[in-house]
Protein backbone atom coordinates (compact mmCIF):
# COMPACT_ATOMS: atom_id res chain seq x y z
CA UNK A 1 0.00 0.00 0.00
CA UNK A 2 0.77 3.41 -0.48
CA UNK A 3 2.07 4.09 3.38
CA UNK A 4 5.02 2.16 2.50
CA UNK A 5 6.13 4.32 0.21
CA UNK A 6 8.13 6.11 3.33
CA UNK A 7 11.38 4.19 4.17
CA UNK A 8 13.12 3.91 8.29
CA UNK A 9 10.96 5.38 11.07
CA UNK A 10 13.51 8.36 12.37
CA UNK A 11 15.28 8.26 15.56
CA UNK A 12 14.73 10.41 18.31
CA UNK A 13 17.12 13.24 18.00
CA UNK A 14 19.37 12.39 14.61
CA UNK A 15 17.07 12.74 11.40
CA UNK A 16 17.21 10.37 8.40
CA UNK A 17 16.03 10.46 4.70
CA UNK A 18 12.74 8.89 4.08
CA UNK A 19 12.54 7.64 0.86
CA UNK A 20 11.28 5.00 -1.76
CA UNK A 21 12.69 3.49 -4.97
CA UNK A 22 11.89 6.82 -7.20
CA UNK A 23 12.01 9.39 -4.50
CA UNK A 24 14.74 10.48 -1.60
CA UNK A 25 13.38 13.51 1.17
CA UNK A 26 15.98 15.35 2.65
CA UNK A 27 16.13 14.93 6.28
CA UNK A 28 14.66 17.66 8.40
CA UNK A 29 16.82 20.88 9.44
CA UNK A 30 16.17 22.51 12.46
CA UNK A 31 14.21 25.29 13.61
CA UNK A 32 11.19 24.68 12.10
CA UNK A 33 10.05 27.86 10.35
CA UNK A 34 6.42 27.07 10.00
CA UNK A 35 3.03 28.60 9.96
CA UNK A 36 -0.29 27.10 10.86
CA UNK A 37 -2.25 28.13 7.64
CA UNK A 38 -6.48 28.39 8.34
CA UNK A 39 -8.70 26.59 6.20
CA UNK A 40 -9.89 28.47 3.58
CA UNK A 41 -13.57 28.39 3.38
CA UNK A 42 -13.63 28.29 -0.34
CA UNK A 43 -11.61 27.05 -3.04
CA UNK A 44 -7.98 28.07 -3.80
CA UNK A 45 -5.45 27.83 -5.29
CA UNK A 46 -1.64 27.72 -4.97
CA UNK A 47 -0.87 31.32 -5.32
CA UNK A 48 -2.73 31.76 -1.47
CA UNK A 49 0.50 30.00 -0.14
CA UNK A 50 2.84 32.31 -2.19
CA UNK A 51 3.02 35.64 0.18
CA UNK A 52 4.58 32.65 3.19
CA UNK A 53 7.34 31.84 0.27
CA UNK A 54 8.23 35.74 0.80
CA UNK A 55 8.91 35.70 4.38
CA UNK A 56 11.08 32.48 3.95
CA UNK A 57 8.23 30.03 5.40
CA UNK A 58 9.39 26.27 4.82
CA UNK A 59 6.65 24.44 7.16
CA UNK A 60 3.17 24.89 6.75
CA UNK A 61 0.48 23.17 9.02
CA UNK A 62 -3.33 22.22 8.11
CA UNK A 63 -5.80 21.92 10.99
CA UNK A 64 -8.91 20.06 9.29
CA UNK A 65 -11.23 20.16 12.73
CA UNK A 66 -13.53 17.57 14.12
CA UNK A 67 -16.50 18.68 16.22
CA UNK A 68 -17.57 16.63 19.61
CA UNK A 69 -20.41 18.10 21.51
CA UNK A 70 -19.98 18.23 25.29
CA UNK A 71 -21.07 15.18 26.89
CA UNK A 72 -21.57 13.31 23.36
CA UNK A 73 -18.95 10.49 22.62
CA UNK A 74 -17.98 10.99 18.72
CA UNK A 75 -16.44 13.22 16.67
CA UNK A 76 -18.01 14.56 13.49
CA UNK A 77 -16.48 15.85 10.62
CA UNK A 78 -15.98 16.25 6.59
CA UNK A 79 -19.65 17.38 6.95
CA UNK A 80 -21.36 19.27 4.19
CA UNK A 81 -21.38 22.89 6.11
CA UNK A 82 -17.68 23.40 6.91
CA UNK A 83 -15.45 25.39 5.38
CA UNK A 84 -14.35 23.70 1.85
CA UNK A 85 -10.16 23.69 3.66
CA UNK A 86 -11.62 21.24 6.47
CA UNK A 87 -13.13 18.92 4.49
CA UNK A 88 -11.12 15.77 3.62
CA UNK A 89 -11.06 16.81 -0.62
CA UNK A 90 -10.57 20.45 -0.03
CA UNK A 91 -7.16 19.21 2.95
CA UNK A 92 -6.05 17.46 0.48
CA UNK A 93 -6.17 19.92 -1.81
CA UNK A 94 -4.16 22.19 0.33
CA UNK A 95 -1.64 19.97 0.15
CA UNK A 96 -0.84 19.39 -2.73
CA UNK A 97 -0.82 22.95 -3.77
CA UNK A 98 1.67 23.72 -0.91
CA UNK A 99 3.88 20.69 -1.91
CA UNK A 100 4.35 21.98 -5.46
CA UNK A 101 6.14 25.58 -3.65
CA UNK A 102 8.44 23.48 -2.00
CA UNK A 103 6.72 23.81 1.20
CA UNK A 104 6.87 21.21 3.61
CA UNK A 105 3.58 19.64 5.77
CA UNK A 106 2.16 19.25 9.24
CA UNK A 107 -0.99 18.02 8.90
CA UNK A 108 -3.01 18.44 12.48
CA UNK A 109 -6.66 17.09 12.75
CA UNK A 110 -8.03 19.11 15.78
CA UNK A 111 -11.49 18.07 17.29
CA UNK A 112 -13.43 21.38 18.86
CA UNK A 113 -15.88 20.81 21.34
CA UNK A 114 -19.41 22.76 21.01
CA UNK A 115 -20.10 24.11 24.91
CA UNK A 116 -16.73 23.81 26.23
CA UNK A 117 -13.12 23.05 25.91
CA UNK A 118 -11.52 19.55 23.98
CA UNK A 119 -9.02 19.57 27.78
CA UNK A 120 -11.67 19.36 30.01
CA UNK A 121 -13.78 16.46 27.56
CA UNK A 122 -14.54 13.53 29.85
CA UNK A 123 -16.96 10.86 29.84
CA UNK A 124 -18.92 8.90 32.93
CA UNK A 125 -19.13 5.24 31.77
CA UNK A 126 -16.19 2.76 29.75
CA UNK A 127 -18.73 2.91 27.07
CA UNK A 128 -18.86 6.32 26.18
CA UNK A 129 -15.31 6.65 26.10
CA UNK A 130 -15.51 3.44 24.01
CA UNK A 131 -17.88 5.87 21.37
CA UNK A 132 -15.83 8.30 21.24
CA UNK A 133 -12.20 6.36 21.00
CA UNK A 134 -13.97 4.83 18.10
CA UNK A 135 -14.89 7.51 16.33
CA UNK A 136 -11.66 9.37 17.20
CA UNK A 137 -9.74 6.96 15.76
CA UNK A 138 -11.89 7.00 12.16
CA UNK A 139 -11.22 10.82 12.27
CA UNK A 140 -7.62 10.73 12.50
CA UNK A 141 -7.40 7.47 10.32
CA UNK A 142 -9.35 9.07 7.17
CA UNK A 143 -7.20 12.30 7.66
CA UNK A 144 -3.99 9.81 8.01
CA UNK A 145 -4.31 8.11 4.83
CA UNK A 146 -4.17 11.84 3.06
CA UNK A 147 -0.62 12.27 4.71
CA UNK A 148 0.57 8.83 3.29
CA UNK A 149 -1.00 9.77 -0.15
CA UNK A 150 0.87 12.77 -0.65
CA UNK A 151 3.99 11.99 1.99
CA UNK A 152 3.24 14.42 4.39
CA UNK A 153 6.45 14.59 6.36
CA UNK A 154 4.78 15.12 9.76
CA UNK A 155 1.72 14.39 11.42
CA UNK A 156 0.10 15.21 14.62
CA UNK A 157 -2.37 12.65 16.39
CA UNK A 158 -3.98 15.10 18.56
CA UNK A 159 -4.65 18.36 20.32
CA UNK A 160 -5.17 19.99 24.06
CA UNK A 161 -6.80 16.85 25.01
CA UNK A 162 -6.14 16.92 28.88
CA UNK A 163 -8.24 14.48 30.20
CA UNK A 164 -8.58 11.91 27.66
CA UNK A 165 -4.71 11.87 27.45
CA UNK A 166 -4.28 10.61 30.72
CA UNK A 167 -7.16 8.80 31.79
CA UNK A 168 -6.86 6.88 28.27
CA UNK A 169 -3.20 6.61 27.70
CA UNK A 170 -3.61 2.58 26.25
CA UNK A 171 -5.72 3.82 23.91
CA UNK A 172 -3.25 6.71 22.70
CA UNK A 173 -0.72 3.77 22.55
CA UNK A 174 -2.42 1.79 20.21
CA UNK A 175 -3.25 4.54 18.25
CA UNK A 176 0.14 5.26 17.56
CA UNK A 177 1.11 2.16 17.55
CA UNK A 178 -1.35 1.46 14.12
CA UNK A 179 -0.25 4.53 12.75
CA UNK A 180 3.25 3.48 13.02
CA UNK A 181 2.51 0.04 10.81
CA UNK A 182 0.97 2.74 8.21
CA UNK A 183 2.73 5.47 8.13
CA UNK A 184 6.91 6.75 8.65
CA UNK A 185 6.79 10.30 8.38
CA UNK A 186 6.80 12.05 12.04
CA UNK A 187 4.61 11.98 14.65
CA UNK A 188 3.68 14.26 17.75
CA UNK A 189 0.72 15.73 19.81
CA UNK A 190 0.28 18.83 20.79
CA UNK A 191 -0.03 19.21 24.58
CA UNK A 192 -0.86 22.56 26.15
CA UNK A 193 1.31 24.60 27.69
CA UNK A 194 0.59 23.56 31.33
CA UNK A 195 -0.05 19.66 30.95
CA UNK A 196 2.82 18.26 28.61
CA UNK A 197 4.37 17.08 31.63
CA UNK A 198 1.56 14.40 32.26
CA UNK A 199 2.04 12.96 28.56
CA UNK A 200 2.81 9.60 29.29
CA UNK A 201 3.19 8.82 25.13
CA UNK A 202 6.26 10.90 24.65
CA UNK A 203 8.71 7.74 24.16
CA UNK A 204 6.28 6.71 21.36
CA UNK A 205 6.05 9.98 19.26
CA UNK A 206 9.27 11.74 17.73
CA UNK A 207 8.56 15.13 19.12
CA UNK A 208 7.24 16.70 22.15
CA UNK A 209 4.33 18.56 20.87
CA UNK A 210 3.68 21.89 23.16
CA UNK A 211 1.00 24.07 22.21
CA UNK A 212 3.05 27.34 23.59
CA UNK A 213 1.09 30.03 25.41
CA UNK A 214 3.58 30.39 28.19
CA UNK A 215 1.97 33.40 30.08
CA UNK A 216 5.67 35.74 30.18
CA UNK A 217 4.22 39.06 31.56
CA UNK A 218 0.94 40.92 31.93
CA UNK A 219 2.45 44.21 30.87
CA UNK A 220 0.85 46.68 28.40
CA UNK A 221 3.72 47.34 26.35
CA UNK A 222 6.60 44.64 27.45
CA UNK A 223 10.34 45.29 25.96
CA UNK A 224 12.25 42.21 24.32
CA UNK A 225 14.56 42.70 27.06
CA UNK A 226 11.94 41.79 30.03
CA UNK A 227 10.30 38.80 27.38
CA UNK A 228 13.83 37.83 27.20
CA UNK A 229 14.63 37.56 30.64
CA UNK A 230 10.98 36.42 31.55
CA UNK A 231 11.57 32.91 28.91
CA UNK A 232 14.54 32.15 30.78
CA UNK A 233 12.45 30.11 33.85
CA UNK A 234 10.49 28.67 31.02
CA UNK A 235 13.36 27.56 29.11
CA UNK A 236 15.08 25.98 32.05
CA UNK A 237 12.15 23.96 32.43
CA UNK A 238 11.65 22.98 28.79
CA UNK A 239 15.24 21.80 28.62
CA UNK A 240 15.26 19.57 31.33
CA UNK A 241 11.88 18.08 29.96
CA UNK A 242 13.58 17.43 26.69
CA UNK A 243 16.82 15.65 27.90
CA UNK A 244 14.74 13.26 30.33
CA UNK A 245 12.31 12.28 27.21
CA UNK A 246 15.37 12.51 25.14
CA UNK A 247 13.47 14.21 22.52
CA UNK A 248 13.35 17.53 20.75
CA UNK A 249 10.48 19.91 21.71
CA UNK A 250 8.67 21.20 18.38
CA UNK A 251 6.02 24.16 19.44
CA UNK A 252 3.01 22.74 17.45
CA UNK A 253 1.78 26.52 18.19
CA UNK A 254 2.82 29.68 19.43
CA UNK A 255 1.43 32.99 18.56
CA UNK A 256 0.49 36.27 20.72
CA UNK A 257 -2.58 38.74 19.25
CA UNK A 258 -1.57 41.99 18.37
CA UNK A 259 -3.15 43.55 21.23
CA UNK A 260 -1.80 45.57 24.59
CA UNK A 261 -0.63 43.27 26.99
CA UNK A 262 -0.05 39.81 24.56
CA UNK A 263 2.20 38.59 26.23
CA UNK A 264 0.23 37.35 29.15
CA UNK A 265 -2.74 34.75 29.54
CA UNK A 266 -3.65 34.24 25.90
CA UNK A 267 -7.10 32.57 26.74
CA UNK A 268 -8.19 35.40 28.92
CA UNK A 269 -6.79 38.24 26.47
CA UNK A 270 -8.83 36.46 23.81
CA UNK A 271 -12.07 36.99 25.97
CA UNK A 272 -11.49 40.97 25.92
CA UNK A 273 -9.76 41.95 23.15
CA UNK A 274 -13.02 43.75 22.09
CA UNK A 275 -12.00 46.38 25.07
CA UNK A 276 -7.89 46.05 24.38
CA UNK A 277 -6.39 48.23 21.93
CA UNK A 278 -4.54 47.87 18.72
CA UNK A 279 -0.67 47.06 19.65
CA UNK A 280 1.59 46.24 17.02
CA UNK A 281 4.93 46.94 18.85
CA UNK A 282 3.76 44.35 21.67
CA UNK A 283 3.11 41.44 19.32
CA UNK A 284 6.36 42.66 17.49
CA UNK A 285 8.57 42.49 20.67
CA UNK A 286 6.88 39.39 21.62
CA UNK A 287 7.70 37.01 18.51
CA UNK A 288 11.19 38.78 18.87
CA UNK A 289 11.75 37.98 22.23
CA UNK A 290 10.39 34.27 21.43
CA UNK A 291 12.49 33.52 18.87
CA UNK A 292 15.78 35.31 19.88
CA UNK A 293 15.58 32.85 23.25
CA UNK A 294 15.33 29.77 21.58
CA UNK A 295 16.99 29.80 18.21
CA UNK A 296 20.13 28.44 20.05
CA UNK A 297 18.36 25.87 22.08
CA UNK A 298 19.46 22.35 20.64
CA UNK A 299 16.69 20.92 22.47
CA UNK A 300 14.65 23.10 20.51
CA UNK A 301 13.33 21.69 17.11
CA UNK A 302 11.02 25.02 15.88
CA UNK A 303 7.29 25.28 15.35
CA UNK A 304 3.91 26.53 13.78
CA UNK A 305 3.08 30.07 14.18
CA UNK A 306 -0.39 30.53 14.75
CA UNK A 307 -1.62 31.40 12.16
CA UNK A 308 -2.31 33.07 8.74
CA UNK A 309 -5.20 32.93 6.10
CA UNK A 310 -5.05 32.63 2.85
CA UNK A 311 -6.08 34.98 0.50
CA UNK A 312 -7.75 36.70 3.74
CA UNK A 313 -9.73 33.95 4.52
CA UNK A 314 -10.98 32.31 7.29
CA UNK A 315 -10.47 35.40 10.21
CA UNK A 316 -12.99 35.44 12.83
CA UNK A 317 -13.64 38.63 12.16
CA UNK A 318 -10.89 40.78 14.26
CA UNK A 319 -7.86 40.26 11.48
CA UNK A 320 -6.27 43.21 13.25
CA UNK A 321 -6.77 42.13 16.53
CA UNK A 322 -5.93 38.23 15.55
CA UNK A 323 -2.58 36.04 16.64
CA UNK A 324 -1.44 36.47 12.71
CA UNK A 325 1.56 38.82 12.04
CA UNK A 326 0.00 38.86 8.17
CA UNK A 327 0.19 42.71 6.77
CA UNK A 328 1.56 43.84 10.59
CA UNK A 329 5.05 44.75 11.61
CA UNK A 330 5.10 41.69 13.20
CA UNK A 331 5.22 39.97 9.81
CA UNK A 332 8.85 41.35 9.38
CA UNK A 333 10.09 39.96 12.98
CA UNK A 334 9.04 36.52 11.62
CA UNK A 335 10.68 37.04 7.90
CA UNK A 336 14.16 38.21 9.71
CA UNK A 337 13.78 35.03 12.01
CA UNK A 338 12.47 32.42 9.11
CA UNK A 339 15.73 33.98 7.26
CA UNK A 340 18.05 33.02 10.00
CA UNK A 341 20.86 30.73 8.93
CA UNK A 342 21.47 29.25 12.32
CA UNK A 343 20.49 25.57 11.75
CA UNK A 344 20.73 23.21 14.85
Amino acid sequence: MSALLFGQSPSEFVDTPIHDENKSLAPISYPIKGITVVAPPKVIGGGAFRQLLNIHTEWVSFVPYGFTRKGEPDVKYNLEWQWWGEKLSGTETCIIEAKKLGLKVMLKPQVFMGGGWIGDMDFNSEAQWKNWESSYRKFIMDYLNIAIKHQVEMFCIGTELNIAMVKREVFWKDLIRDIRLMYKGKLTYSANWDSYEKVGVWKHLDYVGISSYFPLSDATNPTVGLLLKQWKPVIRKLKSFSKSQQKKIIFTEYGYMSVDGCAGKAWEIEKTKDRLRINHLAQSNAYDALWASLIQEEFWAGGFLWKWFPDGMGHEGYPEKDYSPQDKPAELIIKKWFNHSKKI
